[in-house]
């Protein structure tokens, strides 16, 4: 749901990323010449951008507490960065950082280097993806906890507590 706060440094690219398909509506913003340039895509790339997201929103469900399918969509996602490129760079300061090889980066290469970073500081398992079956939105949880299940509590967390309400009524 709009109005909340993306997701911090890299992770902002996957959350745009998996977001850029409203599971609700089918409407994909890959399919339209803005929606591909705000993430430096050709046409032809969007088939790989399309599984990229895929086996990200379902990590993202994972790190929700969702088990994933038994098609392997996690080892899917292990797979398609494996073909990332990929080196680690120290800067004057000593600080070491992976960064993409090729120039401009490829998405692939991007969304790796943003993913081994928030696991190196800790939130990658923030970033998830909202329980609604009809939202799947993807969400950084930035609850103290970190057990937030809905993208906003005012829409699909309300529509879900409504319905567990009503089923007990009968």
């Amino acid at each position: 749901m709009s109005g909340r706060d993306s997701a911090p440094g890299g992770l902002a690219l996957v959350e745009a990323l998996v977001n850029t398909l409203d599971v609700g509506t089918g409407a994909d913003t890959l399919d339209t010449a803005d929606g591909r340039a705000a993430f430096a895509l050709a046409e032809s790339d969007v088939p790989a951008a399309r599984a990229l997201r895929e086996a990200l929103r379902t990590v993202c469900l994972a790190h929700a507490g969702h088990r994933p399918p038994e098609d392997d969509s996690v080892p899917l996602l292990d797979r398609l960065l494996a073909d990332a490129p990929l080196r680690v760079t120290v800067d004057a300061a000593g600080v070491a950082a992976l960064r993409p090889v090729e120039e401009p980066p490829g998405l692939t290469a991007r969304v790796a280097a943003a993913i081994a970073t928030a696991s190196a500081d800790g939130t990658w398992s923030r970033l998830k993806a909202c329980e609604a079956a009809d939202c799947r939105e993807a969400y950084y949880d930035r609850s103290p906890a970190g057990r937030r299940r809905w993208c906003s509590m005012s829409v699909c967390g309300a529509r879900a507590k409504m319905r567990t309400y009503r089923a007990k009524r009968g």
